[in-house]
């Protein structure tokens, strides 16, 4: 019996301090990130304004209501559409993509905006190697760039990794004491140029990779269930969708190991298009890297895509 009295008297201690544990925690997490060198901060990493503009793309999310067109994805999504060339459409659209975006993160945004934008049509960027990661880097984008909530909270969870949950403890602290607050981003930085409506332009470079070693990028089977639960909530939700594999160099493209089985899975999603099929680029004039279009490839891309989904323009 005294034994018993002992260890709950140990546990009811144990309580009292967790508090304290957490404050504590907190406050060297917050010193950790403010005062060492990204280096060496190997499971801690806010990159609020990072590269991509999406600090940017979301605080301009949160003004804008229904769009006609919706993009979604990774950095292939908001360096590959053009935004301005479906305006010049008669479209209202926007382009929500963020670097290395796997449907985890699609899932998350969707969550927080989908019902807010109402988009009629959605054009969603899909690959393998989005769809073969874990989703950690993703995760750190969207939670310095985005906010701290109960749908980032779930993200850490489904994700489960230290990094992940370091980087949400310390956003949810730098937001709560208005640090985040004070952020504006320039439009223009790193000879990259942000467009209203989410799209990225990037000044005219060209590709010089003009190999690519064999990537043995397996899928993820954590990614394949939230994506179909994405497109399943489309459905629902009766949002017309286009899956789209946007173009890459052709040795990367090549490299790849399962490609094909990863075209076939795709198809049985709904409408799919791997542009790698259709269209013929060239490697080194139409890539700013070895699985980025440079302006020049951006043009030639949508160009082909809205020949393929849009008959006239909308009045």
């Amino acid at each position: 019996m005294s034994n018993r009295r002992e260890i709950g008297r140990f546990f009811r201690m144990l309580l009292k301090f967790i508090p304290f544990i957490i404050v504590a925690y907190g406050i060297l997490l917050l010193g950790w990130g403010n005062n060492i060198p990204l280096y060496f901060r190997g499971n801690l990493n806010y990159r609020i304004e990072s590269k991509g503009h999406a600090f940017t793309r979301f605080k301009e999310v949160k003004t804008i209501g229904k769009v006609d067109i919706l993009f979604l994805g990774s950095s292939h999504t908001y360096r590959g559409f053009d935004v301005r060339l479906f305006q010049e459409m008669g479209y209202k659209v926007f382009n929500l993509g963020s670097s290395s975006q796997t449907p985890i993160q699609t899932n998350i945004l969707l969550n927080r905006y989908l019902d807010k934008l109402r988009p009629e049509i959605v054009f969603y960027e899909v690959n393998l190697p989005d769809f073969s990661s874990d989703g950690v880097e993703a995760s750190l984008d969207v939670i310095a760039n985005d906010w701290v909530d109960w749908e980032a909270i779930k993200m850490a969870f489904k994700i489960n990794h230290l990094k992940t949950y370091n980087t949400l403890f310390y956003g949810y602290i730098y937001e709560m004491l208005g640090f985040k607050a004070k952020h504006d981003e320039p439009l223009e930085k790193l000879g990259e140029k942000y467009i209203k409506g989410g799209y990225v332009e990037k000044k005219l470079t060209y590709n010089k990779r003009l190999d690519a070693r064999l990537r043995g990028v397996i899928l993820n089977q954590d990614q394949l269930e939230v994506f179909e639960s994405i497109i399943a909530k489309l459905k629902k939700k009766k949002i017309k969708f286009y899956l789209v594999q946007a173009p890459v160099t052709t040795s990367y493209y090549n490299s790849l190991t399962y490609a094909k089985d990863f075209d076939s899975l795709m198809r049985t999603y709904g409408n799919y298009l791997n542009f790698n099929e259709i269209m013929h680029l060239n490697d080194t004039l139409d890539f700013f890297d070895a699985h980025h279009l440079n302006q020049i490839g951006v043009e030639k891309f949508n160009k082909e895509l809205i020949g393929r989904f849009f008959n006239q323009k909308r009045n």
